[in-house]
């Protein structure tokens, strides 16, 4: 029997000696990436079934708002109606998006891959978490601009009337960053619960929903200084107190019954905000990777 013979053969490996872009690259490519993964931009048509969905109801009723004002001349809804009204949409946009940015890492156990990086922990939920705050200005803020435009070509006052328009469109905005920001934040840690996007949706949408009949049960109690407070116990109607507070009350909308506890609801969205953002980053700091 003919003894075996070992060849060694020279494919050519080299060390990499090109530039080692780091830890800033990394953690940008990874929120790009994360900010078109939120809209299904480079994935298959599936998964831009739902988002796109959502999209186009927000689109729609831009339209509707601009072609109302063009013909009858008056404001069918303020841009800070605009947002609040949509809050379903958003609270449905979230629930879609959430999962798809954190929990597919998680069953995917794509994470380790992602560490090996020069990319910390801390690095990779903040990437994500202000891509879902990217991604809800985005839903809520580009609608508003268009509704603005319309309504600066239907107005006849020139420039004055364009500036007016923008003091109207200015609340509106910051309405939608301050949404975008804290409901951003307790979607995306709902999210990190679970390494199934079904599952983590649902949590996301039982969250909104649940606590919704709370704030009645306490309205119903009686107590009014619990009735005051009862909008803390849901995000939606946390949101609506805190630009009630910030903002004012709009034309003749009463607003809600809050009397003078806004300062609370400033500190409620600071805790709800502060809490998640840090508990999502918490909860990465302990993940197994």
């Amino acid at each position: 029997m003919a003894p075996q013979t070992s060849v060694i053969h020279d494919i050519g490996y080299q060390r990499y000696t090109g530039p080692r872009l780091g830890r800033w690259y990394a953690n940008r490519s990874l929120y790009e990436h994360s900010v078109r993964a939120a809209f299904g931009i480079g994935r298959g048509a599936k998964a831009k079934i739902f988002p796109w969905l959502i999209i186009g109801i927000v689109l729609l009723v831009a339209v509707v708002v601009i072609a109302f004002r063009s013909i009858s001349g008056q404001t069918l809804m303020s841009y800070r109606d605009y947002t609040a009204g949509l809050s379903y949409p958003v609270m449905l946009f979230l629930a879609i998006v959430a999962p798809e940015l954190v929990s597919r890492d998680l069953r995917d156990r794509t994470l380790p891959l992602y560490f090996s990086r020069p990319l910390l922990r801390t690095d990779y939920a903040l990437a994500k978490y202000a891509a879902l705050v990217t991604a809800v200005v985005a839903l809520l803020a580009v609608p508003q601009l268009l509704i603005y435009i319309g309504a600066v070509f239907t107005r006849t006052d020139g420039f004055s009337g364009a500036w007016h328009e923008f003091g109207d469109l200015a609340p509106g905005l910051g309405a939608t960053l301050i949404r975008a920001l804290i409901l951003a934040g307790v979607s995306l840690l709902i999210a990190s619960l679970s390494g199934r996007r079904a599952f983590a949706a649902a949590f996301i949408v039982g969250v909104f929903l649940i606590t919704s009949p709370i704030v009645g049960i306490l309205n119903f109690l009686g107590n009014d200084t619990l009735a005051k407070l009862s909008f803390l116990a849901n995000p939606m109607t946390l949101m609506l107190a805190l630009e009630q507070w910030i903002f004012g009350v709009e034309g003749q909308n009463e607003g809600l019954p809050i009397g003078g506890y806004g300062p609370v609801y400033g500190i409620g969205g600071l805790i709800l905000l502060g809490g998640s953002v840090g508990l999502l980053l918490l909860r990465y700091r302990k993940v197994a990777a």
